[in-house]
């Protein structure tokens, strides 16, 4: 790998903090009272991409304007076989975009589910950092 221009670093490393702040309020909607599993559902599919969205940034590899997770994660893989093993973390965390916050359908995931969407988001965003080396 070249190199990496500084204003390409420095936006891969602002994907990378959103990131985090996705994260950080997963954690808080999950002890909150009560606690929003949809809002924190939400936030760790947006954790997730925004994550995938810094590894592209890094790699100079433009993406489309997207919340599929799948679709980020085999870009990503395209460039990294490693992120192989991501595929069914992506797979799962993909609906959380949308899933509970429109009308037609479930309010809320069980707090479990959100839970382990925050596992999974977390896993990807320490992945991500790794492998990018942000």
């Amino acid at each position: 790998m070249q190199p990496l221009d500084a204003a390409v670093l420095q936006e891969a490393r602002e994907w990378i903090e959103r990131a985090e702040r996705d994260l950080q309020a997963v954690r808080t909607q999950l002890v909150a009272t009560p606690p929003l599993p949809e809002i924190a559902a939400y936030h760790a599919q947006q954790a997730a991409e925004k994550a995938f969205k810094a590894f592209l940034t890094v790699r100079s590899t433009p993406f489309r304007r997207t919340h599929d997770l799948t679709e980020l994660q085999s870009q990503c893989q395209q460039l990294d076989a490693q992120f192989a093993e991501l595929a069914s973390d992506a797979a799962t965390l993909t609906p959380y975009a949308t899933q509970f916050r429109y009308p037609g359908g479930p309010i809320e995931p069980p707090l479990s589910e959100a839970q382990q969407a925050l596992k999974l988001a977390e896993s990807i965003v320490q992945f991500v950092r790794k492998r990018a080396r942000l």
